[in-house]
């Protein structure tokens, strides 16, 4: 069978920055160990499989890998399906609703198209899970994961923690915008450390963001690295988290960041993360621009 592919890149309006994402539109009938494979094929952070809804209400049932694993929620790669699958609904006359609702295994993602007079260029999506705040870890272990000393570990707002809004991550401010640039992520610190609490990677960011070289002022800058060394360009779900903790910490009904992230690896991206109160419940938003890229299709029946 011929199953079509479209790439993006997201939390940018220009080609090749970003955070890249393979979206396979054909997905109905491959197996697991098939998405796994073709997502450790592309070698992106994520992939995702577009499969035909459980409820004829929603748009879409979304499985997410990553090149080892597959995740219950991610906030780029969501923002990049709905862009893909609006673009090309938009293009073939048929436009779909402004906002989507993605099943995944962290529950319903409504997404909501994002224009600019008329013009589609991006996503916004709620964060399936309130906020879960859950264990703290001390701040010389966090340093060793990132190469750093101790004293460039904040803990004034929060201590290091791992946090949550549908898939969790180990959260640490970080004193400077010099010490984000100095992160290296060490192998041996992380095996000792994580997982935990099902968080595997480490988001680091400051508030001392410097000048703006994102092209945006920006209120944080921000950095995440996962357990195979790899830096990711820009984090949706780990930006919400982090959002929701701050605005937790300061003790905020609503708020809203502009995050920088990917500069230090050549990959700049803006997302904009919100918090706020509705129908009397924290909601947690995160959204941002994005750019068709690729398109192709691969041939690959479902496993007998």
């Amino acid at each position: 069978m011929n199953r079509r592919y479209v790439t993006a890149d997201v939390f940018t309006d220009e080609k090749f920055k970003g955070n890249p994402v393979a979206v396979v539109l054909d997905a109905n009938g491959l197996s697991t160990n098939q998405m796994q494979a073709i997502a450790a094929e592309f070698a992106y952070s994520e992939t995702t499989f577009v499969l035909p809804p459980r409820d004829a209400a929603h748009t879409a049932w979304v499985r997410i890998f990553t090149p080892s694993r597959e995740i219950p929620f991610a906030g780029h790669p969501n923002i990049g399906t709905a862009f893909v699958l609006a673009a090309r609904a938009e293009s073939s006359q048929t436009p779909l609703p402004d906002q989507l609702v993605f099943e995944e295994a962290a529950g319903l993602v409504p997404v909501t198209q994002l224009k600019e007079e008329g013009r589609l260029v991006g996503a916004e999506l709620i964060a399936p899970e309130p906020l879960a705040r859950l264990s703290q870890v001390p701040q010389d272990r966090v340093a060793a994961c990132l190469s750093l000393d101790p004293a460039d570990i904040l803990v004034n707002a929060h201590a290091p923690q791992v946090a949550s809004v549908g898939l969790p991550f180990l959260v640490v401010e970080l004193a400077s915008r010099d010490a984000l640039r100095r992160c290296t992520p060490n192998l041996v610190a992380y095996k000792g450390l994580l997982p935990i609490d099902g968080a595997v990677s480490i988001y680091a960011y400051t508030r001392d963001v410097g000048p703006a070289v994102t092209g945006a002022d920006c209120d944080l800058q921000a950095r995440m690295f996962t357990p195979r060394m790899t830096e990711d360009p820009a984090t949706g779900s780990a930006t919400a988290a982090a959002a929701a903790l701050l605005a937790q910490v300061r003790g905020q009904s609503e708020l809203v960041l502009r995050v920088g992230q990917g500069v230090d690896m050549g990959r700049p991206s803006v997302l904009i993360a919100s918090v706020d109160t509705y129908n009397g419940k924290p909601r947690v938003r995160i959204g941002g621009k994005c750019v068709s890229v690729m398109e192709g299709s691969f041939r690959l029946d479902a496993e007998s």
